[in-house]
This record gives structure tokens, C-alpha cells and sequence, in this order.
């Protein structure tokens, strides 16, 4: 019989963000589903990629109901991430936003595209994406939304006028740590389904999973993040002393949580747990933090402690 799985009493390090928040909406599931894959390609991780973009959930027809999109479509609410220590922050999430939305949701068939922050300051992008109409592009109120409204070969693309931003949350982690690679993975797949049906964040590695966890820094100076060394398991035997992977373990994965504020992410870290404690295999639950030199959000692993280091203001 399996022992019970160790929740570690420790926190994952989130930082500052500012995000933009999206609505794709399409004719069906399919094109959905393209527009959301290209739109947050390559959106992983901020070591180097223009911003960190994943899909927060799938909302009207075929998803949550709850929430109509304007046109009555098939919708995916999508957030893009920069982090607010960035001197650029606000010209670079408006610079992602410009190449992602333009070149990969323009582009499919049947889309159209909503902002979701209604904030000032915000940018004027949807003005920018309509000069693609060459001077055919025109103003229109639409779903009582202001909008523009571009000639394409394939119909006509719409898109809101203003897409707002705001403070996010970036770096929330969780590590599995498995007896196997299969049992790593079964455990984060059950954790990744709880964070993606926890409204207002996103997982924005490949499939939501990241089997590459990073430390900041290198041997090599023209690196500023490589492979958390101490964790990795083919390493136990050659680090000694040094190496941080317990007996027995053979697979760490991680997922990444950003989101809307420190309360949601927390809240979706705390669903993953629950949903992953009991997976077999499974030995120990844990998360990465940098003793607060990378950011001042701190997410405790084990509820009633974050409840009181909340409660501590």
C-alpha cells in the first residue's frame, strides 16, 4: 500500500504581472481550437518568449455557459502575461498582443475578437490590426461593442477598438514528484485539470505541463535561467550530498499558475493538490521558490498556513 503523498510545508514565489484578457470567439470548436493554439504559441515562459499566454477556459456553447460570449459563438477566454519588473512592460505586452492576435487570429477562419478588461489606461489595438484593411477597414458598433470591421478573402474579421490591461500574477509553481516518469505525469495531468476548471488562470507550458524546470542562472554567462541541477534525477548519484531529490524518485514535473491576483492562483494551487494527493506513485508535492529575491507573492502549499500568513497581512 502506497504511503500517503507529502504536501511539503513550503510556498511557491509569484511575481508581478500585467495582463491583457481576450475573448476569441468562432464559428465551431475546431477553429476555436486553432486560433487558441497559434494565438498562445510559444507563450511558455518569459525567458524568452514575447509574453506568457496560455487559455484561461472555454465559455459559451460547449463550454461555460455561464458566460455569453457577445456574438453568441463558441468562445475561449485567453490571458497574456508580462512581468511588471520589466522597464518595457507595457510597450512589450502591446507589441505580443499586436503580432499574436494580427497573425494568428485575424488569419482563422471565422474568428473574431473581444476584449474582457475594460481599464484606462489601454491600447489602442484593434486600430492597429484594422490598417491590415488598407484603407477598406471601417468603424462599427456591433453587439453594442464599438469595433472595427476588416474585408477579408475569407468574410470579414472584427475585433474590439480598446483591449485593456491590468496587474496579474505570474511564477505560481507546483512540483510532482513521481516513482516514474508515467506516475509524475499521471499525478500533474490530475493537478493540471483542477487549475484549467479554476476560472481566471492559466498553465502556459506545453499541454500545461513543464518537464524542464529552471533555475535562475548559469555556468555560462550569457545564460540567465538553466536546468534546476539539484532536482534533476539522473544527477542524485553524481551531486552526493548536493543533489535535492529524495530516495525512490525518478520524475518531477511542474506546472506554472498565472493569473488574475494572488487569491485565484492560490485557490487553483490548492484545487491541483487536492486533485493529485492520491495519484500512485506519487511521493511528495512541493513547489520552487527563491527565499523572496524573485517576487513578494507568496502561495503556501498547505491551506491553513496560507490562510494564516493571509490573515498577517
Amino acid at each position: 500500500m502506497q504511503h500517503p503523498t507529502e504536501i511539503e510545508d513550503t510556498y511557491a514565489e509569484a511575481f508581478r504581472s500585467i495582463y491583457a484578457e481576450v475573448l476569441i470567439t468562432a464559428r465551431d470548436r475546431k477553429w476555436l481550437d486553432h486560433a487558441c493554439q497559434a494565438a498562445t504559441g510559444h507563450g511558455s515562459s518569459t525567458i524568452m518568449c514575447d509574453s506568457e499566454a496560455g487559455v484561461d477556459r472555454y465559455v459559451g456553447p460547449g463550454g461555460d455557459e455561464t458566460f455569453t460570449t457577445p456574438d453568441g459563438r463558441p468562445g475561449a477566454i485567453l490571458q497574456f502575461h508580462v512581468p511588471r519588473f520589466r522597464k518595457d512592460r507595457e510597450p512589450a505586452l502591446e507589441k505580443a498582443l499586436l503580432a499574436r492576435l494580427s497573425q494568428n487570429v485575424l488569419t482563422c477562419p471565422t474568428t473574431a475578437c473581444f476584449n474582457l478588461l475594460d481599464t484606462d489606461p489601454y491600447f489602442k489595438l484593434g486600430r492597429k490590426i484594422a490598417l491590415f484593411g488598407d484603407g477598406y477597414q471601417k468603424r462599427v458598433v456591433r453587439f453594442g461593442r464599438k469595433q472595427w470591421a476588416l474585408p477579408i478573402m475569407g468574410g470579414e474579421f472584427t475585433i474590439d477598438r480598446r483591449f485593456g490591461f491590468r496587474d496579474g500574477l505570474m511564477g505560481g509553481n507546483l512540483w510532482f514528484f513521481g516513482d516514474s516518469v508515467d506516475s509524475s505525469l499521471a499525478a500533474t495531468e490530475l493537478g493540471l485539470a483542477a487549475v484549467n476548471a479554476t476560472p481566471g488562470v492559466i498553465a502556459p507550458f506545453p499541454g500545461g505541463i513543464a518537464a524542464s524546470g529552471s533555475k535562475a542562472g548559469s555556468k555560462y554567462s550569457f545564460l540567465f535561467a538553466s536546468t534546476n541541477h539539484p532536482f534533476c534525477p539522473t544527477l542524485r548519484e553524481s551531486l552526493g550530498k548536493d543533489s535535492q531529490v529524495p530516495d525512490g524518485v525518478q520524475s518531477i514535473m511542474e506546472i506554472i499558475i498565472n493569473g488574475r491576483d494572488l487569491a485565484t492562483v492560490a485557490k487553483a494551487t490548492h484545487a491541483a493538490i487536492e486533485a493529485a494527493r492520491n495519484s500512485p506513485g506519487l511521493l511528495k508535492i512541493s513547489a520552487g521558490n527563491y527565499n523572496g529575491r524573485l517576487g513578494k507573492s507568496f502561495v503556501y502549499l498547505l491551506p491553513e498556513r496560507h490562510a494564516a500568513e493571509m490573515a498577517k497581512g
